[in-house]
């Protein structure tokens, strides 16, 4: 596969409105100030995933039927997050546990969590794709590969998150030529480990990569060991105010 350079992807998008995607907090009880500051108004949200326990859960839960609602309320879409586990969960699970998003909580769409990014693993995740949309009777559906998979699953998702991963990573990152033949709108970035001082930098990466769904943390994985999307960014006003006000590079 060839690829772009950034110079060479910078005129893609030099003014590209940016909004976020939220990966899926901590549980409401745990994390009151994250689930709370979303329905701030003006906040550009594109949308927000629920995970509730690894996924729906066994039972529905109050506090994040809750959650849930103020920001349907509020016009975000909620997506139920399926963990695809690099395609091993069996089709038949995934089905299921997606009913019970829509029963329990109303969701507007899923994240696909983990999905493969191989082109052997199309047909399957394709058949997947096609049983949530039938299930939503349309609904907004987004692949998380954390990379750039083969281009074909484009055409089965509205949005694919080509990137997921730490600031060390993402600053010298290149993006896969096929993008380029899709809006920005497409596509999402989730970096974590971003300090303040380079936020700038990394909302510039975004534009010049044609990626216009981010979300950007100073929370580190810890080597892995934590969960860096499950509380708020310490600088989440300020990256707000940027975003909010269609700061262009």
């Amino acid at each position: 596969m060839s690829y772009l350079t950034r110079a060479a992807t910078e005129s893609r998008s030099t003014d590209l409105g940016l909004g976020f995607g939220v990966p899926g907090y901590a549980h409401p009880l745990l994390a009151p100030l994250e689930w709370g500051g979303l329905t701030r108004p003006g906040t550009p949200l594109r949308w927000v995933a629920l995970n509730v326990a690894d996924g729906p859960g066994t039972r529905p839960d109050p506090h994040c039927l809750e959650a849930a609602g103020r920001l349907r309320n509020g016009g975000v879409r909620v997506l139920g997050h399926l963990d695809v586990t690099y395609g091993a969960r069996p089709f038949g699970e995934l089905v299921s546990e997606a009913r019970r998003y829509l029963d329990w909580y109303r969701v507007d769409g899923f994240l696909l969590d983990r999905c493969p990014t191989e082109r052997t693993a199309l047909p399957e995740i394709r058949r997947t794709a096609a049983a949530l949309r039938g299930l939503l009777g349309g609904g907004h559906l987004v692949l998380g590969h954390g990379t750039h998979p083969y281009p074909g699953y484009a055409e089965t998702a509205d949005q694919l998150v080509t990137f997921a991963g730490p600031w060390g990573d993402y600053r010298w990152s290149q993006v896969a030529e096929w993008t380029a033949e899709y809006p920005p709108e497409r596509f999402c970035h989730f970096v974590h480990s971003v300090p303040r001082r380079h936020l700038d930098e990394a909302l510039r990466v975004a534009r010049w990569q044609g990626a216009s769904t981010i979300y950007f943390t100073d929370r580190t994985d810890q080597g892995g060991s934590v969960d860096p999307w499950a509380s708020l960014p310490g600088y989440w006003d300020d990256i707000v105010s940027r975003i909010g006000t269609g700061v262009s590079e």
